[in-house]
């Protein structure tokens, strides 16, 4: 034991005067050259420096590699069905708001204007003939009202006259009777006296025949009742045909006001055809397929000759003048970031770096918009931490050129402070 200990303690006092040597060795070295001193003390300033600056340069920005750019990729549709005449742009070409894209052939649709042409014009005859009804139906309605009222009138009179007629008649019908008897008792009393010759044969003959003209004068005033019966059915029958006819006159306004529900609805059949005739004019214009804004032509899948549906997707129109970038900050970035910040985009397929600002920060995390959101409810919770979509907008002329494209990785840098 003893001697081991006595082998050991010579090499710890050899490597401690080792280590005390180069150490005196350094003190005694700067000690006795002050500029290498003042160098050594300027160097460590420097660093300590920089590194406190480093501190204070990236304590003021955040930065995330997990963003894309983002933009509109419109899809253009035919607005109408039919056959492809020509296509009129390539893929991947830019194109200007307006532009022609495709044409499609429009002989169906030039027909079904024609027809909603002539509908229209139909309607426009049928609401003018309308219209010149109602003055018409006006004013012979009101004709007809007076000349009705001035007919009943005199068919009144005409039956009240003819009832006079009747009863005049029929008085001289009873008189006639009562005279017809009184001859006849006559003639039965002179017939007796005849017979004794108490008168003579001449006046008896004479009352023969008064009691036959007496008889006469009845049967001819049971004519005259009978077809003065008549005369007053027939203008009782006049009566009601003019209080029939007045009936009908005095609904003249309610005619007028049919005639106005004609022209009312004359009207509206001349709007529909108005409105059919515009839709045949749009369907008709919607045969040519036009940018809705400029951009760049995608995903072609039409050919002419195609027969296409409408809503069929044809082209993806690429929006290029309106881009910005969708950035994924952590949850523990976000504390001191705000709309309106300042940031830099480092686009990795150009390597350059644009200009731009914070626009809005998402409304909540990527998670809870994915198709599957996590479930922490079995018990096995381990926290993650989220990623929250943040909005950068590009300053105007970042990108002249037009080299940016939807889906291009790139590096944000918000300066938070």
């Amino acid at each position: 034991m003893s001697t081991s200990q006595n082998l050991s303690e010579p090499s710890s006092t050899h490597n401690g005067e080792t280590t005390d040597g180069r150490a005196n060795g350094v003190i005694a070295f700067l000690r006795a050259r002050p500029r290498a001193r003042r160098a050594l003390l300027v160097m460590v300033g420097a660093i300590a420096v920089a590194a406190a600056l480093a501190w204070l340069f990236m304590r003021g920005k955040v930065s995330t590699d997990d963003a894309q750019i983002d933009g509109h990729i419109l899809p253009v549709s035919a607005r109408v069905g039919g056959s492809v005449l020509t296509v009129e742009v390539e893929e991947n070409r830019w194109v200007d708001k307006g532009t022609v894209l495709i044409r499609l052939d429009p002989t169906d649709y030039e027909v079904a204007l024609k027809k909603a042409e002539a509908d229209k014009a139909a309607a426009e005859a049928a609401l003018a003939a309308a219209r010149s009804g109602v003055p018409i139906t006006t004013a012979s309605s009101g004709g007809r009202l007076s000349t009705a009222e001035a007919e009943v009138r005199r068919a009144r009179a005409a039956a009240s006259s003819a009832e006079a007629n009747l009863a005049a008649i029929r008085a001289r019908a009873r008189e006639a009777e009562a005279n017809r008897d009184k001859v006849k008792l006559d003639r039965q009393r002179l017939e007796a006296l005849v017979a004794k010759d108490e008168v003579s044969r001449q006046e008896y003959d004479g009352a023969v025949a008064a009691a036959i003209a007496a008889e006469a004068n009845v049967e001819a005033a049971k004519a005259d009742i009978v077809q003065a019966e008549q005369a007053t059915r027939q203008a009782e029958d006049k009566v009601a045909q003019a209080e029939a006819d007045l009936r009908t006159a005095r609904t003249a306004p309610e005619q007028v006001e049919v005639t106005k529900a004609q022209v009312t609805a004359a009207e509206a059949r001349l709007e529909l055809a108005t409105a059919a005739l515009k839709q045949a004019r749009l369907a008709l214009d919607y045969t040519v397929v036009k940018a809705a804004v400029s951009g760049v032509v995608s995903k072609r899948s039409v050919e002419p000759g195609q027969v296409v549906q409408a809503g069929q997707p044809l082209f993806a129109l690429v929006d290029l003048e309106n881009l910005w970038v969708t950035a994924n900050f952590k949850e523990t970035k976000l504390k001191h970031m705000a709309p309106g910040q300042r940031a830099e985009i480092r686009v990795d397929a150009y390597d350059r770096v644009l200009k731009g600002h914070v626009d809005s920060i998402g409304a909540a995390t990527g998670a809870r918009f994915s198709l599957l959101p996590a479930e922490n409810a079995s018990g096995n919770f381990v926290k993650v931490v989220q990623r929250v979509p943040v909005k950068i907008v590009f300053d105007p002329d970042q990108d002249q050129e037009h080299k940016l494209r939807p889906g291009l990785s790139v590096v944000p840098t918000v300066y938070v402070r």
